[in-house]
């Protein structure tokens, strides 16, 4: 059974009074500029499903390479062969049209293999990496999933957890079951529709159990079949594949790639040696951040999101290849904004709507804010993906009917932006990031640009530490933290100065690849605790 994105939200409480003149507040000028700034441009997507955009290039470029990892290889045909085996294997199991097979496992050329077996199927594949995800973790979204059938590795089965219920079944087990030159092809192939899920990714569960938001092939098609989100994929040329796979933008690593005829490099332990050999490059900033871009001249395409990416970072690549900035939670399907960014550029924004999309900057009560104002980001469109699945407390408070397009949803980004006047988005990070430091707002992102104004420092993250004191963080280790302070007290606030700020080789990473924050509170606490800082 399909899910569509309108079906999951029948209960979702709306505010009739939206609905009567949602732009009365805004003047007619602003009025204008709602719409031509907000509204993305209308453009179909070359496939409506990505099965039916990698199925076009697994019949049309056979030979072509698919894969990449390490000294392994696969080509387009290789890879519909071994794909055409583990769906015929699933399909004996019982996996069927509108299931959800979870795939615990790591990069690999197998994982590839998986993803495509269970989208043939008219299945959605839930990805976790094996060895990193809690046990607890996995048990959890193997139960609510209600998954019949568990992918991985036969040297990670251990890492998944038994249960009963669901078989696991190893890839490379099933790939070598049956001969090379087999072409058997599953009864039970199943074609899916825009609206079906095509995966399900689960939050990290760093602020409770993980929540899985559910993905169509709408919402994927939407933004890897259309530019810029297809970043200029096109056969011939080489995407990394080197973020986690339970992470959204492992997904734009992948998909896009295949449903665009590319070859995907799948890394091994080193991201800097697979960056320095492709032509497109997703990442954080974080991650981009650790490789040496000097050594990255092949790359053409390089493409941030998923926490503010720093000026200094977005200059250095993008002088020299096409350099996208991107916002846009899991939830609005991996992105919902971009822009080109170059050296000279007056603002690093996070650019205006993907096509078929809107962002809205609203007030508490939902009312639109005049341009130029701060406010949340709202985002609506093809963009939304189908609610958060067995929640729908969660999905009613975070989805709601869209007062500017009724038939339509909108999301809560909970994103702070703001319009520039070119029509441009400017980000300035969560709304958990705007605080009250001494009963002052501060917003944390504003201090650690200041930070990262100095010329001697290239990353910067500040935190909360309590309700009087903010520790900041900056890297390298080379960097001058008095330096880096006088920065902040040239240019904003005293309030606004951290009270801690340590300088590291590098900041850490979650297995996600953002800013591991909780990493560094306990780096703070420990320094505050060692040197028994005075707390203001």
């Amino acid at each position: 059974m399909s899910t569509t994105a309108r079906s999951v939200f029948p209960n979702t409480p709306v505010n009739p009074g939206l609905y009567s003149d949602p732009l009365l507040p805004l003047s007619p000028k602003d009025r204008e500029r709602f719409h031509s700034f907000g509204w993305g441009p209308v453009v179909r997507p070359r496939h409506d499903t990505i099965t039916a955009a990698v199925n076009h290039w697994l019949r049309t470029t056979p030979e072509a390479p698919a894969l990449e990892c390490g000294k392994r290889s696969m080509s387009y045909r290789e890879l519909d062969v071994a794909s055409n085996k583990l769906a015929a294997s699933m399909a004996t199991m019982g996996v069927r049209h509108g299931d959800k097979v979870c795939l615990y496992l790591q990069r690999s050329i197998e994982m590839v293999v998986g993803i495509v077996a269970i989208l043939k199927l008219g299945a959605a594949y839930v990805p976790q990496h094996a060895g990193v995800a809690p046990t607890d973790t996995l048990q959890h979204i193997a139960s609510i999933t209600e998954a019949k059938v568990i992918l991985t590795l036969k040297r990670l089965k251990n890492e998944v957890p038994a249960q009963a219920g669901y078989a696991v079944l190893c890839i490379d087990e099933e790939m070598e079951r049956l001969p090379e030159n087999s072409s058997s092809r599953p009864t039970y192939f199943s074609k899916a529709q825009p609206d079906d899920l095509a995966m399900v990714l689960f939050t990290s569960g760093t602020t409770g159990v993980p929540n899985g938001v559910q993905v169509t092939h709408r919402n994927l098609a939407n933004i890897l079949l259309t530019a810029p989100g297809d970043l200029g994929m096109r056969p011939g040329m080489r995407v990394g594949q080197i973020l986690s796979i339970a992470f959204d933008m492992a997904a734009w690593e992948t998909l896009g790639a295949l449903s665009n005829g590319a070859t995907l490099v799948i890394r091994g332990k080193s991201i800097q040696e697979t960056a320095e050999k492709v032509d497109v490059l997703i990442a954080t900033p974080s991650i981009l951040a650790s490789v040496d871009h000097t050594k990255c001249r092949n790359v053409k395409v390089a493409a941030v999101a998923g926490e503010p990416c720093p000026r200094s970072l977005a200059d250095a690549w993008g002088a020299f290849c096409t350099f996208f900035n991107s916002c846009g939670p899991t939830e609005t399907t991996i992105i919902n904004t971009a822009e080109r960014h170059f050296p000279g550029k007056a603002v690093l924004s996070i650019g205006r709507p993907t096509p078929n999309n809107t962002v809205y900057i609203l007030d508490d009560e939902l009312m639109p804010l005049p341009i130029g104002d701060k406010g949340e980001m709202w985002a609506g469109g093809d963009c939304v993906t189908a609610g958060y699945l067995a929640n729908p407390e969660l999905t009613g408070d975070r989805y709601r009917p869209d007062p500017f397009r009724p038939g339509h949803m909108m999301f809560r980004t909970r994103d702070l932006g703001r319009w520039t006047p070119e029509g441009e988005l400017e980000h300035f990070g969560r709304v958990d990031d705007l605080v009250k430091i001494r009963g002052f707002r501060v917003e944390l992102d504003g201090v650690s640009n200041a930070l990262e104004s100095a010329e001697c420092c290239v990353r910067a993250v500040t935190l909360k530490f309590d309700n009087r004191n903010l520790v900041s963080f900056i890297s390298p280790a080379t960097a001058s933290v008095e330096t880096a302070r006088n920065q902040v007290a040239d240019k904003l606030p005293y309030y606004c100065m951290p009270t801690v700020v340590l300088a590291l080789p590098e900041l850490p990473r979650t297995p996600r690849g953002k800013l591991d924050k909780r990493l560094l509170m306990k780096l703070a606490q420990d320094h505050i605790d060692t040197f028994g800082v005075e707390l203001n």
